[in-house]
């Protein structure tokens, strides 16, 4: 894509790049004239790939009669979890099966946190090397239990090797573009975490494709799927790991001055922390808080989508006055399909919003964007009872749209928060560590909403009306969150890393300065050179990212008619 780094004249940290090999740091230094415009698809074909985690569902009924053929041959109500996990003569689960998906995101948060700081001084290519491995590498031994009928296999290479790789992929990118763009650091961190959103709208359709192509009388084709999909995302994701060049240690924008320092009024400072000491500082755990109330309100909400939509309205979403416990088969079909179009719907929502938001936040400051977040969201959320009461589908919809907006612009925020309060050299490490929040949501979220509705049917309250506590108690988590957002301060002068410290960092991290950009020189970073270049990297992440868009649109389109 662009010249890396190899000249051993260059002064900086370490050794002479010629010694280094092709997955180093060094070697993925930018020259001068490259074009940072280069680095976003990269990030891009990382986190469409990885993204697919939020698309496994589509596997799990096939996967459930995988034995049986046409009908799940049921295993025995006797047959525990850890009996489930070796049999080869009974079907699996579908609860059993969505363990993956609970894994994918413990891992996600735990991987992310355990190797962020290896990460920054490994460089994002090599992180993103390891990323693909694991990621495709999980989808080949999921496909290898599929095949042998063990779940445990399934388990072990989607649920932990490949989150692992959903970890690093994840976070691989962060520090690099916040780098590549500090003149612009929400937009630069919602284009690359937009894709992590989008991932299922392009995964979730080609494996439905390739499972129809596969399948026969007695093989769903699940197991082909993955070894094909494992294939497809390997290349993508290598693609993207070679695609990153991190840029020189004095580099900035053609034209672009660092504002003035005055972190009591603009939250930015330019100092940096190291990422062993966030978990002391009351600013980190703020954030987690702040990240882990967005994040477990609108997932929360996202996992029970479709049913809400159909109890609360019933019959109306096709034209009658039914309830939704009134309604025959045919009905409940029907409203199902129209539920599946809201879904859709959110996706295209909580995609756009990673952007949107994050793009905001440059201009709103990013407190400022957490605050939008939490108070016009708790008064959506507060708003629901009242259009589902008075039947206003449009009033409704609309609510949700907004939430799931903010829900993904909060991921998409994030990022750019912490490099404002934290510095940049280990901006990544510290998100790494910060998605354990995001590991807590996954847990909290569900919990609260699924078992609010269990605990309100026992109750013997009617369908339509056992969400309406239960988006009270959303609102009272945003109210935290903005409680503690409200409490983010700019950090102590006391938590920040010394001169020395910082260049002692920096030759861990084998940053270089180059000949180019030193003392402050402009290295044009937006050269026409790299212009053809860039147009074929969009155009490589752009034509599946549209693709999968338009799918979803179809399948959106399926609400409004």
């Amino acid at each position: 894509m662009a010249s890396v780094a190899g000249n051993p004249t260059q002064e900086g940290y370490g050794s002479s790049p010629a010694s280094h090999g092709f997955l180093s740091k060094e070697r993925t230094i930018a020259g001068p004239g490259f074009n940072r415009w280069l680095v976003p698809p990269a990030a891009l074909a990382i986190h469409l790939c990885i993204g697919m985690a939020y698309g496994f569902s589509v596997f799990w009924l096939p996967l459930s009669k995988a034995v049986g053929g046409k009908e799940s041959l049921v295993c025995s109500k006797d047959t525990t979890l850890l009996a489930e996990l070796f049999t080869t003569t009974c079907d699996w689960r579908i609860s059993s099966l969505g363990w993956m998906y609970t894994l994918f995101f413990v891992l996600l948060g735990s991987s992310a946190a355990v190797w962020g700081g290896w990460l920054e001084r490994a460089g994002p290519r090599k992180a993103g090397v390891v990323a693909a491995l694991c990621w495709a590498g999980g989808f080949v031994v999921s496909s290898i239990g599929i095949v042998t009928h063990q779940l445990w296999l399934m388990w072990l290479g989607s649920g932990v090797i490949g989150g692992i790789g959903l970890g690093l992929g994840y976070i691989s990118p962060v520090s690099t573009l916040i780098k590549w763009f500090p003149d612009r650091r929400g937009m630069a961190t919602g284009m690359a975490i937009m894709g992590f959103g989008g991932g299922a709208m392009i995964g979730s359709p080609l494996a439905t494709e390739l499972m129809k192509s596969f399948a026969t009388p007695t093989n769903p084709g699940v197991a082909s799927t993955f070894l094909v999909m494992a294939l497809i995302y390997f290349v993508f994701m290598m693609g993207g790991a070679l695609g990153y060049r991190v840029p020189a240690s004095s580099w900035k924008p053609a034209g672009w001055t660092p504002p003035v320092a005055d972190a009591d009024k603009t939250m930015i400072t330019q100092r940096h922390v190291h990422v062993n000491k966030v978990w002391g500082i009351p600013q980190f755990w703020l954030v987690w808080m702040v990240l882990c109330m967005n994040v477990s309100a609108g997932i929360g909400v996202i996992g029970i989508s479709s049913p809400m939509l159909q109890e609360v309205f019933g019959g109306h979403l096709i034209g009658n006055d039914l309830r939704f416990s009134e309604l025959d088969k045919p009905q409940l079909a029907s409203i199902a399909i129209v539920a599946a179009g809201f879904t859709a719907l959110l996706s295209l929502f909580n995609i756009g919003g990673r952007f949107v938001w994050a793009s905001l936040s440059d201009k709103l400051g990013r407190k400022m964007t957490y605050v939008v977040f939490f108070v016009l969201g708790g008064l959506l959320y507060a708003s629901v009872p009242a259009s589902a009461g008075s039947g206003s589908k449009l009033l409704f919809v609309a609510a949700f749209c907004i939430i799931l907006s903010m829900y993904g612009g909060g991921f998409a925020t994030v990022p750019a928060y912490l490099a404002d309060l934290f510095g940049t050299q280990m901006v990544g490490a510290i998100h790494g560590r910060l998605l354990t929040a995001w590991a807590t949501a996954g847990i909290l979220g569900p919990v609260i909403v699924n078992y609010m509705r269990e605990y309100q049917l026992g109750l013997g309250i009617p369908r339509e009306q056992v969400y309406n506590q239960t988006m009270f108690i959303l609102v009272g988590l945003l109210l935290v969150g903005l409680v503690c957002n409200l409490l983010v301060r700019p950090l102590d002068a006391k938590w920040f890393m010394s001169d020395e410290e910082l260049a002692h960092e920096k030759a861990l991290a084998h940053e270089k300065v180059r000949a180019g950009s030193m003392g402050g020189v402009v290295a044009q970073s937006d050269a026409q050179s790299g212009t053809l270049v860039a147009v074929l990297a969009w155009a490589a992440v752009g034509i599946p990212l549209a693709w999968g868009v338009y799918r979803t649109l179809l399948s959106a389109a399926k609400f409004f008619n």
